[in-house]
């Protein structure tokens, strides 16, 4: 039986330049993941907020949180979630 994976959320800005690199590398690893554009979509704004988000990008993977986009420290938390990166 495969383990379920964690979910995985992008919130991030539309001029975010580290948004863009976070985005493009779950993309490259095949991550699925739900972008949450902060400055356009009000509930994600405070869904953001709730998670005490400081700058974009704030990436969750299951209950852990990534604040900007640090390569390695992203690949644990992705592997530690059961992902293949």
């Amino acid at each position: 039986m495969k383990k379920r994976q964690a979910r995985i959320t992008l919130y991030s800005s539309r001029n975010c330049a580290h948004c863009r690199r976070a985005k493009a590398y779950l993309q490259e690893h095949h991550i699925p993941f739900t972008e949450q554009d902060v400055e356009r979509n009000r509930r994600a704004q405070l869904d953001f907020m709730r998670a005490g988000g400081r700058g974009v990008p704030l990436i969750t993977v299951g209950e852990q949180q990534i604040q900007g986009f640090e390569p390695r420290q992203l690949q644990r938390a992705l592997r530690q979630a059961g992902f293949d990166v």
